[in-house]
């Protein structure tokens, strides 16, 4: 696969992540309500338990490329979520900031690597 295509590829699939993390916590937001940031949480989860996934299946190449930094990439998101916890810090909501931040980043390491796990026997 030639760079352009690569490059094309990881494009159209990072537009495609980012509709469904919108899509996801809105129907979250709309589920559990807008007082502690659980969309974001979800996206960020499951996008590194999938992560995991996918790099115990596919070593490199290509796909490992288009999937994981196109389509994964654009699922999850770092900045929305630190933006969130500070939101929460801001309305002096410390134990709701301390899981989302610091619980999520644990969260995600932890199913990152049983991500791993599963798929590398």
């Amino acid at each position: 696969m030639n760079e352009f295509v690569l490059a094309a590829s990881v494009g159209i699939t990072g537009g495609c992540g980012a509709a469904l993390r919108y899509l996801v916590d809105q129907s979250l937001t709309e589920i559990l309500g807008a007082r502690f940031p659980w969309g974001t949480m979800i996206v960020n989860l499951t996008g590194s338990l999938a992560l995991g996934l996918l790099a115990g299946v596919v070593s490199g190449g290509p796909w490992f490329t288009i999937l994981a930094m196109g389509l994964l990439g654009g699922y999850t998101t770092f900045s929305t979520a630190n933006l969130e916890m500070l939101r929460l810090v801001r309305e002096k909501r410390y134990a709701a900031s301390l899981l989302h931040g610091p619980g999520m980043l644990l969260g995600c390491t932890a199913l990152a690597v049983v991500g791993i796990l599963i798929t590398s026997g």
